[in-house]
C-alpha cells in the first residue's frame, strides 16, 4: 500500500512507485469515477483502446443503418398520408 496525499486544492499526489506500476506518465490524462464507494482512476488511452477493441469486430455502418431505417419510416408515413387523402 502507498499513501496518496490530498493537497489544499484537492489535488492528489500519486507516489512514483504506483505511477510506475500502473504505467502512468507525466501529461497522461486520467478518467475518474466512484464505484462501490471507491475512487477509481484509469488512463484515458487505456479506456479508449478497450472501447475500440469492443467494436472492432462489428461489421457495417451504424450511420447507414440509421439512415435506412429513417427512409423506411418516411416511406411508411408517406403511404399513410396518401391513404388519408384518398
Amino acid at each position: 500500500m502507498h499513501r496518496v496525499n490530498v493537497g489544499r486544492q484537492g489535488r492528489l499526489v500519486v507516489p512514483v512507485e504506483l505511477r510506475r506500476e500502473l504505467g502512468i506518465q507525466n501529461e497522461d490524462h486520467l478518467v475518474g469515477w466512484v464505484e462501490d464507494g471507491r475512487l477509481i482512476f484509469r488512463r484515458r488511452d487505456d479506456i479508449e483502446q478497450e472501447l475500440w477493441a469492443m467494436v472492432e469486430g462489428i461489421e457495417g455502418s451504424l450511420v447507414e443503418e440509421l439512415i435506412a431505417e429513417r427512409r423506411r419510416e418516411a416511406a411508411r408515413e408517406a403511404e399513410r398520408e396518401a391513404a388519408r387523402e384518398r
